[in-house]
């Protein structure tokens, strides 16, 4: 897919172009643009071939013309004429978190700094103290920002993965000989980022898969090929393994190559206890393979019941499936809505009848529309008479709709004094009630736990949104008294929001399971600003396996009924019981 290599290249023009002090508007509309194309789960350059590159928010005719030329020649001459106005170096400090254009351009002109290497020295040498706007702090937020930055090199997030990986799984089954083929590795366990793909086939004509497999049409590179395992990147650098094993082991390969690897020693150990090996061919017991075929088998030889891969992490799982206490986490069949989706009305690209049609597509009962409330300018934030508009229409789609019914949500700002930004009696109407911090995010943990502490005890606020303010590989957690919010939330009946857009994840897996421990439940939104954003709900239901979350920890099991009868007041039953 081509759409990295045209984000790449918009997001190095903003940069670039705030660097010399240009337009903000245009600079605006290529941000936009980038992120617009970069949450696409299509090829841009099938998009382009339809003709319907403006049909992508964000993009004008203007930005269409751009993106032919990139994709016709992989690259644009406005581009390289831009990067000619600025040294390399600033562009490269511009990835790290927390430097922005003005900094980078200041760190050059007052210490001649241009590589990342550099920076991460001067900082640790204490060298950048005292030069405009920087203080001690300020290094220490550099050097974590390089940290992140390395991280993010070295995993991606799941959310951008994911479809390559399921469309090379797919041209697999349709192409090549096989009678079985999965994801496997941290993939299938959902884990938040992923280093390479494995895959795992099962065929009796191992090296004929394999000629399928490094002639597919994503292959930019073949790194290894061999008759039962081959490696090749794509051509944005993404590593995919593909290993074949005879259908009799494919239950015990699918289990090994799926990990963890802290999972699979206590596995193997259970075996040894009982006289038997387990490999990635079966189990044995001496020479005799006694099972292999199935997951389910070899896991039972054990002592063991199946265990869902995202709990796979030797965290608890082991002892919890030999107790008899492993629980039933929740499934994505399971989900009858969607509790956080933008609209047309703020920031988002889609009409109410837009959102339902992608709802009924899903097989959902109800989506909450949750636009940003009044003083969230930037992301089109709803004055008073705007959200009465949307209430408005809300209530007369839902007069004429069947079968999929929208909620009047808002995520509403929670400001430096704790206060909400609608008042009480505004809140009191709407249907569902998000609040976010998504301004003041360095201020002290003490600060922080008290604003979110303030309206978790508003009676009107159903959730907190992305709790930690997270952004993976951009933006660490703030700092937060989870305990405190944990405590707070169980007390009052307040869900705390899994954020299923593929850079937040927020709460994430061990904060999840650590809330449930305390009686804490969930709401799992996809934070969908674009229509396609909503499919990023799966990501969430993945959060909430890997913490262990059953179906009535989680109110998007509830249908629209009993969804609007625990909604109507705050600390009722359902929430606390």
């Amino acid at each position: 897919m081509k759409n990295s290599d045209v984000c790449a290249i918009f997001r190095q023009m903003a940069e670039i172009m705030e660097i010399l002090g240009e337009d903000v508007y245009r600079i605006r509309a290529y941000q936009r643009a980038a992120q617009n194309i970069e949450n696409l789960t299509e090829d841009i350059a099938a998009i382009a071939a339809r003709g319907e590159l403006t049909k992508i928010p964000g993009i004008g005719k203007e930005l269409a013309r751009k993106i032919e030329e990139i994709l016709s020649t992989g690259t644009l001459q406005k581009y390289e004429e831009l990067k000619k106005k600025v040294p390399p170096g600033l562009v490269e400090l511009l990835q790290v978190p927390g430097v922005g254009p003005k900094t980078a351009k200041m760190l050059y002109e007052e210490l001649g700094i241009e590589s990342v290497a550099q920076l991460e020295r001067l900082a640790r040498e204490g060298r950048l103290k005292g030069l405009p706007g920087i203080q001690a702090k300020t290094e220490e937020n550099i050097l974590r920002g390089i940290g992140l930055l390395r991280s993010v090199q070295e995993r991606r997030p799941l959310g951008l993965v994911l479809p390559m990986a399921r469309h090379i799984v797919a041209l697999l089954r349709e192409r090549a000989p096989v009678s079985r083929v999965s994801l496997a590795g941290s993939i299938r366990r959902y884990r938040e980022t992923v280093g390479d793909v494995d895959i795992l086939a099962g065929s009796r004509e191992p090296e004929a898969v394999m000629d399928v497999f490094i002639g597919l049409p994503v292959v930019a590179e073949v790194i290894a090929h061999g008759p039962t395992k081959s490696s090749i990147r794509t051509a944005d650098g993404l590593q995919v393994d593909l290993r074949v094993v005879p259908e009799e082991s494919y239950g015990a390969a699918l289990c090994y190559f799926t990990g963890s690897k802290a999972h699979n020693i206590r596995v193997r150990e259970l075996g040894v206890r009982r006289g038997l090996k387990i490999n990635e061919y079966g189990v044995f017991r001496g020479e005799e393979r006694i099972a292999g075929a199935t997951e389910e088998e070899v896991l039972a030889a054990v002592g063991l019941p199946y265990i869902p891969p995202e709990m796979r992490e030797d965290r608890g799982e082991i002892e919890a499936a030999l107790e008899g206490r492993l629980p039933r986490v929740v499934d994505l069949g399971e989900i009858k809505g969607d509790c956080h989706v933008h609209s047309k009305y703020s920031d988002g690209s889609a009409s109410l009848e837009e959102i339902a049609a992608k709802a009924r597509r899903l097989g959902y009962e109800w989506v909450v529309v949750c636009d940003h409330s009044q003083s969230l300018k930037v992301a089109g934030g709803l004055d008073l008479a705007a959200l009465a508009k949307k209430r408005a229409a809300i209530a007369a789609f839902n007069a004429k709709s069947r079968d999929v019914k929208l909620l009047c949500g808002a995520e509403v700002e929670i400001g430096m004094d704790g206060r909400l930004d609608y008042p009480d009696e505004v809140l009191a109407e709407l249907d569902f009630v998000v609040a976010a911090i998504h301004t003041g995010l360095r201020q002290s943990r003490e600060v922080q736990t008290r604003r979110l502490l303030s309206a978790i005890n508003n009676p009107y606020v159903h959730a907190i949104a992305h709790p930690t303010g997270r952004l993976l590989g951009e933006r660490e957690a703030y700092a937060l008294d989870l305990e405190a919010i944990f405590k707070a939330a169980q007390a009052t009946g307040t869900l705390l929001e899994i954020n299923a857009y593929y850079k937040r994840l927020d709460l994430n897996d061990i904060h999840c399971r650590a809330a449930a421990e305390k009686g804490v439940k969930f709401a799992i939104g996809s934070d969908a600003h674009l229509l396609d954003q909503m499919d990023f709900l799966e990501l969430g239901v993945g959060v909430a396996r890997r913490g262990w979350l059953g179906p009535e920890q989680v109110i998007n099991t509830l249908g629209y009924r009993e969804l609007l009868v625990t909604l109507g007041r705050k600390g009722n039953s359902w929430l606390n019981k």
